[in-house]
């Protein structure tokens, strides 16, 4: 029995493949989700579990509208990572308050804890799935392509050096010289402030929900296999540890080829 809670938008639309062949093969999915979404809509395929959200439908197109034009906008770096924030922010404070009303759905929550699951699957650039993990104390596989900041080789101890790994918006690649390697070092600093905003209120409602002090980067640290949508033909190569295994693909849109 698998549990599954997932992230919605294009995140939804490539893990909703993985779940297909799982499906396929004997397993039983149980999903929970919010009424209010962008792509996930009941399906006779899986058991679904919705939930409500205070947020209306038109509240949640209108913030991931504004956010997706703010992507292909061009400017300068600074104009960029302001833009950035202003989207984190709104879709932020939406997605941390779906995870709020998850977690404190007493019926649903106690519903999950009686199903005893054998695993949770779920996306953690949102770690609500990774709290749900450690209360029904079950492991969790992970599917990803990556997290703001690289929590994920900080959660799995990979090495992931400024100096030869690429950051985002730098337009470097893996071979740098010396002053590339300044400046994909600079680049990195805003990230930790970026990640600071989005994850620590996560970190206040993970140690509410389970009644201890715990962090995002705790809960990350306790997922059993890291499924990275990476593929080294399109992505810079880098260390993995053994539990990253790459499974490019599942994100890309399946049709026959003409002649």
């Amino acid at each position: 029995r698998l549990l599954v809670v997932l992230v919605d938008g294009s995140h939804w639309l490539s893990m909703r493949e993985v779940l297909d062949g799982l499906r396929q093969k004997g397993h039983e999915i149980v999903i929970v989700a919010p009424e209010i979404s962008l792509y996930i809509k009941p399906t006779k395929n899986f058991v679904m579990k919705m939930y409500r959200v205070p947020f209306t439908q038109e509240e949640m197109d209108r913030t991931f509208w504004r956010t997706s034009q703010d992507v292909f906008e061009e400017g300068s770096f600074l104009e960029r990572i302001v833009k950035t924030y202003e989207g984190v922010k709104n879709t932020s404070a939406m997605f941390l308050s779906t995870c709020t009303h998850l977690l404190y759905n007493k019926e649903l929550v106690r519903y999950l804890e009686e199903s005893k699951f054998d695993a949770v699957f779920t996306d953690p650039v949102l770690p609500c799935g990774q709290i749900l993990a450690e209360h029904l104390s079950v492991p969790s596989v992970v599917f990803l392509q990556q997290i703001p900041c690289g929590l994920e080789f900080e959660a799995t101890q990979c090495p992931h050096p400024p100096s030869y790994a690429p950051r985002i918006f730098t337009e470097l690649t893996d071979r740098m010289n010396f002053l590339q390697r300044v400046k994909n070092l600079i680049f990195d600093i805003p990230n930790y402030f970026l990640c600071d905003f989005v994850f620590q209120p996560y970190a206040k409602l993970a140690s509410e929900f389970l009644q201890r002090d715990v962090t995002v980067l705790d809960l990350l640290r306790q997922a059993s296999i890291w499924l990275m949508k990476l593929d080294f033909v399109l992505d810079y190569p880098r260390p993995l540890m053994p539990n990253m295994i790459m499974v490019s693909g599942v994100n890309c849109s399946h049709k026959k080829l003409t002649q």
